[in-house]
């Protein structure tokens, strides 16, 4: 596990470093709206980041799998403050925009429901990009949902099943994606879908318990 957040670690160091210039300007703030939820994981970044700060005493010298998980935790903050930042005028809400892009531009993303879709498009998502499977992947994982489902009403799921299927090989093609995630709320039917992506698709299934309330500094840590 360790070395699983170090490379993690590593690999949003090496992102970071390619949407955050020096150049940015910041403006004067508007009147706004603090998101306290944005703020405590702010705050819960830098206590995470903290934990560094005492073991490493007295010269605070760090090697370089520590200094990776340390700068990983302040760059998990920093995106929150981005949050924050954007959300009252200091940076353009279209710089957050432009990272999601940028991370996301070799992804499909598979979800379950359209609400949940239109929570991922407003990070800025290419709609094209978003799958809404409205039923598992395969007939039979509709037998897990409903054991007492009837084979006649299995008829018109096939054909539901087979549509979602075309829809994400043809957009896989078509916009040149290389992989899948699947982004679904702790329930059956997404753990059940994200189990047979992954067996059909080598994708990778992200589970949260609410996506509506998911904040962009933590769509942005899932397709990093």
């Amino acid at each position: 596990m360790e070395e699983f957040r170090i490379k993690q670690a590593q690999s949003l160091l090496k992102d970071a470093a390619k949407f955050r210039t020096c150049n940015e300007k910041l403006k004067s703030p508007i009147e706004g709206i603090i998101n306290v939820k944005v703020f405590e994981k702010v705050l819960n970044h830098l206590f995470e980041a903290e934990e560094f700060i005492y073991p490493s005493r007295p010269t605070h010298e760090l090697n370089i799998e520590t200094a990776t998980l340390f700068i990983g935790k302040i760059i998990d903050a920093r995106t929150e403050i981005d949050e924050i930042l954007s959300d009252f005028g200091v940076i353009d809400k279209t710089d957050l925009e432009e990272d999601i892009k940028e991370y996301s531009k070799d992804l499909l993303i598979l979800t379950t429901k359209k609400s949940f879709k239109k929570a991922i498009i407003k990070f800025g998502v290419d709609p094209q990009r978003i799958v809404v499977a409205g039923v598992p992947l395969d007939p039979e994982d509709m037998k897990l949902l409903n054991p007492k489902i009837p084979d006649s009403a299995l008829v018109p799921v096939k054909k539901k099943i087979a549509h979602v299927k075309n829809d994400i090989e043809r957009k896989m093609k078509q916009f040149k994606l290389k992989n899948i995630i699947v982004l679904v709320e702790n329930d059956k039917a997404g753990e059940i879908v994200g189990n047979r992506a992954e067996m059909l698709y080598n994708a990778q299934t992200i589970i949260k318990e609410n996506l509506k309330d998911i904040t962009v500094a933590e769509f942005i840590e899932i397709v990093s």
